[in-house]
């Protein structure tokens, strides 16, 4: 009786164990935007974080411009980094920097004629 208690209690901790472990997935599109959001607010309180968060939530993400997109592609960055590049590319853009891909190198200029 007494083995069978203690099996069972063994049991018990093991199976409650393997079902907190099933909690620990990735982070959701959802809640990996709710973060950033969260970030972005920052000190607001009350009402104006409350107006801030459903504007953000529900903000749809900006199209990547296809020359951030070339950008990453030809650095052949990958997931979060990728992510970041176009993100900060666009952000460039915007401010009125001209990003990466769309500056011309230097041996692309014409030959001079002779």
């Amino acid at each position: 009786m007494k083995k069978f208690l203690t099996l069972l209690a063994l049991g018990l901790s093991l199976s409650l164990g393997a079902a907190h472990a099933a909690d620990d997935k990735a982070a959701t599109t959802q809640q990996s935007k709710m973060g950033m959001c969260n970030k972005e607010a920052g000190d607001k309180k009350g009402d104006e974080r409350k107006a801030f968060m459903k504007e953000c939530l529900s903000a749809k993400p900006a199209a990547a411009s296809p020359a951030c997109e070339k950008s990453a592609a030809d650095k052949k960055l990958a997931g979060a980094a990728k992510s970041s590049h176009i993100k900060k590319c666009m952000a460039d853009e915007q401010a009125g920097t001209k990003p990466e891909a769309a500056a011309k190198p230097a041996a692309a200029a014409p030959a001079a004629k002779k």
